[in-house]
């Protein structure tokens, strides 16, 4: 594994890596961005070519290239190395089953209940799919497969394989009944759902249409009136120690990609609505997996692009669906627009009935989300009492999300246009509102925390280190560093020295960056680096007068005359030292 990680680094700089997701400009020795993992304006996040790592001030993250991607794409360690390896064209070699842990196991298994349900494909479920629109090279591309009626089919499978029934049952694959195993998805098309590494984490599963079955509690159905049981049309995995639905959108993966090439995200509601979305030829397309759009899915899509149209299906539960995603997305930083399509349809109908040009134009005639919520606000309430009331319920909160204050001013005018009111009536009653929170507030507001930068803070001790730390890393540093090191030691003692040299190794790639950051573009850093060391020479010499002062003046008060004889003379060296760094 050390060795595959160190082929990995060989072949992969930082640069390579970061500017597939960021736009980096040139700062001096190193480049910057605006960090892509919280809200700013001014770039704060720089990346170091000679160190290979980066570092933001506003947020204080930092590393390599595989903290980079495990943060940039919510991965863990594995699947940074996997998506890594695949870039670098490193193979990955694998350590002895017996030291693989427990979640190596559980993508393992579900891995094989992946090309289990595709194996078990039929030609009835083949051909429901192509009525759909669906090909066979989509299918295969996203392996799609069956689970079929029989009570424990995977389950079975499975432990031929060797996986525990604890295991299995930990993947959401089954669950423990009278009966001993039952297996949770039967008589659905399976899709399996994939990490950003695009190794498996769950399933949806879609009921296959005309499918009857007696009460199961592992499938969850439902009554009908007429005393059978309806299944519900979608089954999603629960979540596990791999599948968190909130971090997850199906088709991410293979999205990504062109999500950043388009610099926009196309988000749809089911599976097949996706497929078909692919098939079209929209790529960036992605897919919420049995949960509403959170904070977390905003903040993942925000790392690849800042635009997200939204195509929810255009009934009522479609709309309010879009409406609360839309928030979500909004209050994560992206700008959002909606398509609106036919009544009745979802997009894999719209696809099929009439072709991929409407969807197309759908997506590229997609309205501003505000636009969208006024123009069916209108049609649905032509009243204008009513229409004010909806407004002021469901249009307003929106514009308290908006971050950008250009952006919210200029809804701000649409709204008091289509009320007939003044602007500044609107933006009295949405400042009374309440504002969500973005992913990065919720957790502590990092983003308006002022960053630890040991420049900004006049620290002069620190700034020299920093610059110790950064001459350190250069191949040929401008100092010599011997001669450095030790007037720098002498100026501030050898227990303080050791002090800096154990700070933690995240705070000194910080102040690396801080250094290389104000002394990049020096043609004197000899002399810089000298008066830094004379200052914190005048500092201490003045800490050291204040303190004999203060000394003399409890000396005078006790009649001491020794004591006043020795500290004057102190006072006096003290004097003199000082006087002679100021000439």
């Amino acid at each position: 594994m050390a060795d595959t990680v160190q082929q990995i680094k060989d072949r992969l700089s930082i640069v390579d890596v970061v500017s597939q997701y960021l736009k980096l400009e040139r700062s001096g020795g190193s480049l910057r961005a605006r960090c892509p993992f919280h809200a700013e304006r001014t770039p704060s996040f720089f990346v170091s070519p000679e160190r290979g790592t980066y570092h933001c001030f506003g947020c204080n993250a930092g590393g390599d290239i595989f903290s980079f991607v495990e943060q940039i794409e919510g991965l863990d360690f594995k699947g940074a190395l996997k998506v890594l390896a695949e870039k670098a064209g490193v193979p990955l070699v694998y350590e002895r089953p017996e030291k693989r842990d427990s979640r190596d196991r559980l993508f393992e298994l579900l891995e094989t209940a992946a090309i289990f349900y595709a194996s078990r494909l039929n030609d009835s479920s083949r051909e429901y799919l192509a009525k759909r629109g669906i090909t066979e090279g989509t299918l295969k591309s996203f392996r799609v497969g069956l689970a079929e009626e029989a009570w424990s089919a995977a389950s079975d499978y499975l432990r031929e394989k060797g996986f525990s029934e604890k295991e299995i049952i930990e993947t959401g694959i089954a669950k423990k009944g009278e009966r001993g195993m039952l297996d949770k998805f039967r008589n659905r098309i399976m899709f399996p759902i994939a990490d950003s590494a695009g190794r498996i984490v769950g399933f949806s599963g879609r009921i296959f249409p005309g499918t009857t079955s007696p009460k199961d509690l592992a499938t969850g159905q439902v009554e009908r009136t007429d005393g059978g049981f309806e299944p519900p049309k979608y089954m999603n995995s629960p979540e596990t120690p791999l599948f968190h639905k909130s971090q997850i959108l199906y088709g991410f993966d293979r999205a990504k990609q062109a999500i950043r090439k388009h610099n926009c995200a196309v988000l749809v509601e089911g599976q097949l609505d996706l497929l078909a979305s692919h098939q079209a030829g929209w790529g960036n397309t992605v897919a919420v997996s049995g949960t509403a759009f959170t904070p977390e899915h905003a903040a993942l899509i925000r790392r690849m692009t800042d635009n997200l149209v939204i195509a929810l299906d255009a009934d009522e539960a479609g709309i309010k669906a879009a409406g609360r995603a839309a928030r979500a997305a909004i209050a994560g930083g992206l700008n959002v627009k909606v398509a609106q399509l036919p009544t009745g349809l979802d997009p894999a109908d719209l696809i099929l009935k009439e072709g991929a040009e409407a969807w197309r134009a759908s997506i590229r005639e997609a309205k501003d989300i505000i636009t969208f919520l006024l123009d069916v606000l209108k049609e649905h309430t032509p009243k204008q009492d009513a229409f004010r009331r909806n407004v002021e319920a469901i249009v307003l909160p929106f514009l308290v999300d908006v971050q950008s204050p250009i952006a919210r001013e200029q809804y701000i005018r649409e709204v008091a246009g289509r009320l007939g009111v003044s602007e500044q009536a609107v933006a009295d009653a949405v400042s009374k509102l309440p504002r969500s929170l973005a992913p990065g507030e919720i957790s502590g507001a990092k983003a308006n925390i002022p960053p630890g930068d040991p420049i900004r803070s006049a620290d002069r001790a620190r700034q020299a280190f920093s610059l110790l730390l950064w001459q350190e890393t250069l191949p040929k540093p401008e100092l010599d560093l011997k001669s450095y090191i030790q007037e720098f030691e002498k100026s501030i003692g050898a227990d303080a020295f050791r002090m800096l040299r154990a700070l933690p190794k995240d705070e000194q790639e910080a102040m690396r960056f801080s250094a290389e950051e104000m002394y990049g573009k020096s043609t004197g850093l000899k002399r810089e680096a000298a008066a830094l060391i004379d200052a914190i020479v005048i500092d201490r010499l003045g800490s050291e007068l204040r303190e004999a002062t203060s000394a003399l003046k409890r000396a005078e008060v006790e009649g001491n005359e020794a004591k006043i004889e020795e500290i004057m003379g102190k006072c006096k060296l003290l004097t003199t030292q000082i006087a002679h760094f100021h000439r």
